[in-house]
């Protein structure tokens, strides 16, 4: 029964358009997240300017894992429209 119904859904055009919106909605979120990272770090970096190079790697870190996550969630996206 999933299995007939998982390929209805696949069969309907209408994927090929939700899977782009899922790209978009991930690269909208990652956009937001990296935003308030460097938001959080820039406020961090004015209280505690001697500790702007630790803050500054803790947000590269966490930058990169944001895009890591995103690029995943766009390659699972064009996936889903190529197959």
């Amino acid at each position: 029964m999933l299995a007939t119904t998982l390929a209805i859904i696949l069969e309907v055009s209408y994927v090929k358009g939700i899977a782009a919106l899922a790209a978009a909605i991930a690269v909208i979120g990652a956009a937001i997240g990296i935003g308030k990272i460097g938001q959080a770090a820039m406020e961090a970096m004015a209280r505690q300017p001697e500790a702007a190079g630790r803050i500054q790697s803790g947000m590269i870190i966490a930058g990169a894992l944001v895009e890591g996550a995103t690029l995943f969630a766009i390659v699972v996206c064009v996936l889903a429209v190529l197959g």
